[in-house]
């Protein structure tokens, strides 16, 4: 199985997560995420990957995040508002965002992505 991958086509630090994902020869279906955000299930997956901490899927440093005000609202969300928020506005979510079969990433960190895959570490 394939990971999927979630990422926005500006952004250096997507760019750079496709890069390491090609040049490791790891398949990977890479989604929109602003046209096509992640779905709650999805979401769900990933919260329980991060330890259930809902603050990080966020883009806590994006535009939408501050015009939304999204540091004062956040902590007053149920977990289900939180969902529908970022399956509605992929430019919420931390990107790049990746599932894979046993395991998701939020950001790119090579030595992260590297110790995913279980791949040797440069450095």
């Amino acid at each position: 199985m394939s990971s999927r991958v979630y990422v926005y086509e500006k952004c250096d630090t997507c760019r750079k997560a496709l890069k390491f994902l090609k040049e490791n020869s790891i398949a990977h279906e890479a989604l929109p995420i602003r046209q096509q955000p992640p779905t709650v299930d999805e979401l769900k997956a990933m919260l329980a990957h991060v330890g259930g901490d809902l603050r990080r899927l966020f883009n806590t440093s994006g535009l939408d995040y501050k015009a939304l005000n999204m540091k004062e609202r956040l902590p007053q969300l149920s977990q289900e508002e939180a969902f529908a928020l970022l399956a509605g506005n992929g430019n919420l979510v931390k990107r790049p965002f990746l599932l894979g079969h046993d395991g998701g990433l939020l950001g790119f960190k090579e030595s992260e992505w590297a110790r995913f895959y279980a791949l040797p570490i440069a450095g």
